[in-house]
């Protein structure tokens, strides 16, 4: 099946075809980094970790590139609040974001510019555009001229007049029209800024990215990915900045998450309805995080509650259930058992890979891996031995690992664990001998007390084995 992706512009799913044969140009919006990252940006990051895995996986070589925003008005509030040098106050955050990267088993961009370092190509692309007519310069200020650009708001399918109409814009004579945005913006006292032709100043927030996507992937991207909320005027912006500078398409797919929310809010710094992932993290490990987004359809809204991390943390327990090695002394499954095992896994196979060809339907694709866990569960009870398990769990340990799971990490153990083990041994060994005897009573009372605190006991032909639940 062909790789089908979903354009935001079009607002349908097409062919994937790339600009260069087997090379997939890929630009993800990153951070603006003036306080902890929270878990809404670990989603957008681990969505499109799962897109250039599976690219990958299909054979290209994917030029990964995202930003980080470390020149904004939010930036230079917060480090005049704390009484910080903004850029700082910025590299701070850049580093604890590049930790939560490592931690959240993200593969790292091949290139992860910063505005402060992008300055020359800004201003030769603010100034490009000034000679082209699209932009005009305001008293040290340079705005870029909306009503020059024919389509501009066709990514979000917004016109002109419908923009304004409700539109909170705040009124300055100095632009031609209300909804003209800035290129560069005159300096500040306590502001960081360059040396420009129009005075001392700093960029604005949407030239960063089209400049840096000229340096580093040049005119023409295959993939712009960003959270939903980047559309407008974000990336509407971008668009026509950058079309209207190289005359050229900008993006062949644009591709955007749905939003974290926590009480059917939109996950935000501004509202404070956040919980950052330094503290997830502290809680839970990274893959139970990364289950619950490959859980939904990336671009769907996915809802942050304890029941959804729970969900995760079972259906990830799951799916590592498949890795369970054979039990002592299997004499091997039936024929049947055999047969039905490599038909799953080839059926597997096949599911995962149509499914994935479908706009990345990460959701779908993880109900092939449980059919798959079924199955291996059905053949180790039935005595399947370990060489007979092998193909399969080979086969659903490199399919989860295409979506950045690893099932053979064990989950961290929770404090007195690891104490435990020896008494629960014992409790198990003394309930085996009771079953012996047939004291059936007294044995289901331990299984059931050792089920209420947490352990998880299975009777199988080779003996009895116990986890935590």
């Amino acid at each position: 099946m062909t790789l089908r992706v979903y354009n935001t512009m079009t607002r349908k799913k097409e062919p994937f075809e790339t600009l260069e044969p087997g090379v997939v140009k890929m630009y993800v919006c990153g951070p603006t980094v003036y306080d902890k990252a929270h878990v809404g940006h670990a989603m957008s990051v681990l969505v499109f970790d799962m897109v250039r895995r599976y690219l990958e996986h299909k054979g290209y070589r994917v030029r990964h590139v995202m930003n980080y925003t470390d020149v904004d008005d939010k930036i230079i509030r917060r480090a005049r609040e704390r009484g910080e040098e903004p850029l700082a106050l910025a590299e701070r955050y850049m580093r604890e974001f590049d930790r939560h990267l490592e931690e959240l088993g993200v593969l790292q961009p091949e290139v992860k510019p910063r505005v402060s370092q992008e300055i020359d190509w800004i201003i030769k692309m603010v100034k490009g555009l000034e000679e082209k007519g699209y932009a005009y310069a305001a008293d040290g200020d340079v705005y870029f001229r909306v009503t020059k650009d024919e389509d501009y708001g066709k990514l979000s399918g917004r016109k002109l007049d419908e923009m304004m109409a409700g539109a909170r814009v705040e009124v300055d004579e100095r632009k031609e029209h209300p909804m003209d945005f800035a290129l560069w913006k005159a300096a500040k006292p306590g502001e960081p800024s360059w040396e420009s032709p129009w005075g001392r100043g700093r960029p604005g927030w949407h030239i960063e990215c089209s400049a840096m996507n000229l340096h580093h992937l040049g005119e023409q991207l295959d993939i712009h990915g960003g959270g939903a909320d980047l559309i407008f005027p974000h990336h509407e912006n971008e668009i026509a900045q950058s079309e209207s500078y190289t005359g050229k398409p900008y993006v062949r797919y644009w591709m955007h998450n749905g939003m974290l929310q926590m009480g059917g809010e939109k996950m935000s710094k501004s509202l404070g309805n956040l919980v950052t992932i330094e503290d997830f993290l502290a809680e839970h490990e990274a893959d139970v995080l990364r289950m619950m987004v490959l859980s939904s359809h990336y671009r769907s809204p996915l809802t942050f509650t304890d029941e959804t991390i729970a969900q995760a943390e079972k259906a990830l327990e799951r799916l590592r259930g498949g890795m369970r090695p054979a039990h002592a002394n299997a004499p091997g499954a039936p024929e049947e058992v055999l047969s039905a095992l490599d038909e799953q896994t080839e059926k597997t196979r096949i599911g995962f890979e149509t499914a994935m060809d479908d706009d990345f339907n990460s959701a779908a694709a993880l109900g092939h891996l449980f059919d798959l866990v079924r199955v291996i569960n059905a053949a180790r009870d039935a005595g399947a031995t370990a060489a007979q398990l092998q193909p399969a769990q080979q086969a659903l340990r490199d399919l989860a690992g295409v979506l950045g799971l690893d099932l053979t990490k064990q989950p961290p153990q929770k404090q007195g664990h690891a104490e435990a083990a020896p008494f629960i041994d014992l409790l198990v060994e003394i309930r085996t001998d009771l079953r012996v005897a047939k004291q059936w009573a007294l044995a289901d009372k331990i299984r059931d007390r050792l089920a209420e605190l947490g352990v998880q006991l299975e009777d199988t032909p080779g003996g009895t084995l116990w986890r935590w639940k």
